[in-house]
């Protein structure tokens, strides 16, 4: 079975909140990822911060870390969810054609990307919670702008401002 990365989830309430996106979940529950160390240093640093995710976010790191590791450390990434490592934002029956429709509107709107939908999600879920920070290894999170023309801000990268 998979070790469960020393990450302390602070519980109540977060002084920050982060969009995450797949690459550092990855990287964090695959030690021999080149980014682990960086993300895991990341989350050591900032304990108070409070990742939120999508539903493609995650299916897309169980389906990597499955093929690229083992079953078991999908398996780990789902309880460290289960135990607050991250909220699912999971838009209800009725909010969900709002939100693919905005999925659809970011990804028309950015078409010159390749089609992602973990990566389309991450934009609209910051967007709509009005979030400029992103959990990122991606470049493409340098070309996505939220509906005020505003770049988000990737925090490994950049800092919290």
């Amino acid at each position: 079975m998979a070790a469960l990365p020393e990450v302390r989830v602070v519980h109540g309430r977060a002084t920050h909140t982060v969009v995450a996106d797949s690459g550092p979940l990855l990287a964090l529950f695959n030690r021999a990822d080149h980014w682990h160390p960086a993300v895991l240093q990341w989350l050591q640093t900032n304990p108070r911060a409070s990742l939120l995710t999508t539903w493609p976010v995650v299916t897309e790191v169980c389906a990597m870390l499955a093929r690229r590791v083992a079953n078991a450390a999908a398996l780990d990434f789902l309880r460290w969810g289960q135990r607050g490592g991250f909220t699912l934002d999971a838009p209800d029956s009725d909010g969900l054609p709002a939100t693919l429709a905005q999925v659809i509107l970011i990804s028309e709107r950015f078409s010159d990307l390749p089609f992602d939908l973990a990566d389309a999600s991450v934009a609209e879920v910051a967007s709509r919670h009005q979030i400029r920070h992103v959990l990122t290894i991606d470049s493409d999170f340098d070309i996505y702008r939220d509906s005020q023309g505003k770049a988000l801000r990737h925090v490994l990268r950049d800092g919290w401002e």
